[in-house]
């Protein structure tokens, strides 16, 4: 399926503005010799004025024109989503939080800026995620002293084992509008990749190609910090027994606390905690829930937006995607700004140093832009606090680009942060 960007002379019109706009103001330096991207057909920033563009009521609320079925689908997983799990229910032994909302609460579906601890130990360049050690993941609570038949025993916190070389901080990732990256086709996300290979190869991405595990169908991977999860409800079941601990049809298999799986004999809720009931709900919850609304826009941010294309951040941070078919009305053949091409890049000193499928320590998905405001921290560990911060940690196949944001003049930059702000 196409690519849908507009005409040129949308471009060229942004260009101008820039030219306009910033005649006054300082020059950039000199001695950053990185050619600009390549000029390609069209500005992906304009939507096309034929198109069914995506939006929701508000942030944190449902797409719009749902069905009353879908509507009350929407309601009902946000009570799941909302709801804290209890031991009884299959909690633990060891997780991260009791209820999903506790990360994605501010505002709902947001994040809170919760940072995760990944670990694992790299010798010789090979990675060893010390699964028997209870990694890559780590659960940082437990549910405490437990009686069962085999006896008493306390479940406790895991922590970074001494034999991990490798540490990461992830934080929790906004849910906004991922009912639409979901409907986006596999074809569309595989095209993205050929186009960006062919104009601007020095970013190309690289799909994270990661199984379906309903289907043991090879899909693109497009959730999670790596790309590593192909759809919405097998996210929703990793989340529910990785952040968790609840099993569930998809991830029968309990954690093993620190990798020690003896220590499961004593687990008060051996059997399958979830039938598959309370992941579909928190699936259709992240499905149903609308975009982040555009903020207000003014001449300065649509300047910055001519900045965004000529510094190379649209390369990878592609401003327009369009889903396929969808049995949801709402999420059939829309348009949607999420400025992320959903594919892997290397990052150089910015990845992570964990290996998870395919995805090399190096690399990371392109982070969605849309809702950036209304994040606390950004980038993966959360280190930035601005806009401006989190541009220049950029390296690896994003250091031209933050050579090109490094010499702008005060006008260029206040202008890209405008437009960054009013996604």
């Amino acid at each position: 399926m196409p690519i849908p960007f507009s005409h040129q002379a949308a471009r060229v019109a942004l260009a101008s503005l820039v030219v306009v706009f910033l005649a006054g103001c300082e020059s950039p330096r000199s001695d950053i010799t990185t050619a600009p991207p390549p000029a390609v057909e069209g500005s992906p920033l304009e939507v096309p004025p034929n198109a069914d563009l995506a939006s929701g009521s508000s942030l944190g609320g449902p797409l719009v024109n749902l069905s009353a079925a879908d509507l009350a689908r929407f309601t009902a997983g946000q009570e799941e989503f909302e709801a804290a799990e209890e031991v009884d229910e299959g909690l633990g032994p060891v997780f991260n939080e009791a209820a999903c909302a506790t990360c994605h609460n501010a505002p709902v579906g947001g994040t809170t800026g919760r940072a995760e601890t990944r670990f694992g130990s790299s010798v010789g360049g090979v990675f060893d995620p010390l699964a028997d050690l209870g990694g890559s993941l780590l659960q940082d609570q437990g549910i405490g002293l437990v009686h069962s038949n085999a006896g008493d025993f306390t479940y406790v916190r895991e922590v970074v084992p001494t034999q991990a070389n490798v540490t990461a901080q992830r934080i929790t990732t906004p849910l906004f509008g991922l009912g639409l990256v979901d409907a986006v086709p596999d074809a569309a996300l595989l095209q993205l990749a050929r186009f960006e290979a062919t104009y601007f190869p020095a970013t190309r991405g690289t799909p994270h190609m990661v199984t379906e595990i309903s289907t043991g169908a090879t899909r693109v991977g497009r959730f999670g910090w790596k790309a590593q999860v192909p759809t919405l409800f097998q996210f929703s079941g990793d989340a529910y027994l990785n952040e968790m601990g609840i099993t569930n049809p998809e991830f029968p298999n309990e954690n093993c606390p620190q990798g020690d799986c003896a220590a499961l004999a004593f687990n008060p809720m051996a059997a399958l905690n979830d039938e598959g009931e309370g992941v579909q709900k928190f699936a259709d919850f992240m499905t149903l829930l609308g975009p982040p609304p555009r903020g207000p826009t003014s001449l300065q941010s649509v300047v910055g937006g001519a900045v965004f294309v000529a510094t190379g951040c649209g390369n990878c941070h592609t401003p327009i995607l369009v889903t396929g078919d969808s049995p949801v009305p709402a999420l059939s053949h829309k348009t949607f700004q999420p400025f992320s091409d959903f594919l892997l890049h290397d990052m150089g000193s910015l990845g992570d140093g964990i290996v998870q499928g395919a995805a090399t320590p190096r690399q990371m998905r392109t982070a969605p832009l849309w809702g950036l405001s209304s994040r606390p921290v950004l980038l993966h560990d959360g280190r930035a606090t601005t806009p401006e911060a989190a541009i220049l940690a950029h390296d690896g196949q994003g250091r031209a680009s933050r050579n090109r944001f490094a010499a702008l003049g005060a006008g260029q930059r206040q202008a890209l942060v405008a437009f960054l702000k009013s996604l």
